[in-house]
């Protein structure tokens, strides 16, 4: 399909969200075959250069279909410090399941809060105040 064949040259060309969108399709079987390898192969090229939900994604990989609890934490961990609040809701879980420690949570808390902290801007609280009333109108 076109979509895989403009992703291919744009990965090629270096770009990491080709890169992710081309893990999604190899992973869930979307206009291509399922390949599990692939996707992870395109996963960390994303996540290599810092795609954060690349990296979540190695690490949901890692979780629910390898069954590897610590490499998926690591993934988790290096996404939560990078503000992904899903890769932190997971540390969250294996937490509360034993499969993380205390100290593992409250270093995952601590960096997303400092991720969150050095991404705000005058701008992004403006934005975020007429999203908030703009939901409630509708």
């Amino acid at each position: 399909p076109r979509a895989m064949k403009l992703w291919t040259e744009a990965a090629e060309l270096g770009s990491i969200e080709a890169h992710f969108m081309i893990g999604n399709r190899y992973h869930y079987g979307d206009v291509i075959a399922q390949n599990y390898t692939k996707a992870i192969h395109h996963w960390e090229k994303a996540a290599d250069q810092g795609h954060v939900m690349g990296r979540h994604n190695l690490g949901m990989h890692d979780l629910t279909k390898r069954g590897m609890r610590e490499s998926a934490l690591r993934h988790f961990m290096i996404s939560a410090k990078m503000g992904f609040d899903e890769s932190l809701s997971m540390i969250k879980q294996m937490f509360d399941r034993g499969h993380a420690s205390k100290v593992d949570y409250a270093e995952a808390l601590k960096g997303f809060q400092i991720a969150i902290e050095e991404m705000k801007s005058p701008e992004r609280v403006e934005v975020r105040a007429y999203e908030r009333e703009h939901k409630s109108i509708n």
